[in-house]
């Protein structure tokens, strides 16, 4: 499930910020206690030098390759691959949430960006929408019921939720796992 993010590679960094704001109350009345805690996330371990040499030697004994947090030997800490944010429905006021973790995320990271995603079951494609619409802070919205909710809508809400499926900025929850092995 979900978790702190500076338990993460590329926000290790992050740790030393929180304790360094619960330590001096001014900090803490600057910065505020908002750390982002994703619902789900996706993470790959750290592989070992003989696993990469599997194939054929790559790293050997050569002194290469040395900083990467892929190696074990550099780092012990798991890389985050995706967040995911669960929302069952999408109120206006809860749906901004998504887009300030996927931005904190984003900006706080030292190494790869994430993928960051939302799954919801909204029924009002005009809430999906306050949500997909944009770039840069979420990848894409999967919708747990699509084929169904396809099905349902008519009239504006039907062009709409075509704009959002052909835009590409919502799939089907099934398309998740294919989205997050790239």
């Amino acid at each position: 499930m979900g978790g702190n993010i500076g338990d993460y590679e590329q926000y290790n960094h992050l740790r030393d910020v929180r304790r360094a704001i619960e330590e001096n109350e001014t900090l803490r009345v600057v910065f505020g206690d908002y750390i982002v805690k994703p619902d789900i996330v996706v993470c790959r371990r750290p592989v070992d030098d003989v696993h990469i040499d599997k194939c054929g030697i790559l790293i050997g004994n050569d002194p290469v390759a040395e900083y990467t947090p892929l190696r074990a030997v550099n780092s012990n800490a798991n890389i985050l691959h995706a967040s995911v944010s669960c929302k069952w429905t999408i109120r206006s006021d809860r749906s901004q949430n998504a887009r300030t973790e996927g931005l904190n995320l984003v900006r706080n990271r030292k190494g790869p960006t994430p993928h960051i995603v939302v799954v919801v079951g909204e029924p009002l494609p005009a809430r999906i929408a306050s949500l997909a619409f944009g770039t840069g802070d979420i990848d894409c919205i999967y919708h747990f019921a699509l084929q169904e909710l396809q099905d349902a809508v008519e009239g504006s809400d039907e062009n709409l939720l075509n704009a959002l499926v052909e835009g590409r900025r919502l799939r089907d929850i099934s398309d998740l796992p294919f989205d997050l092995a790239m």
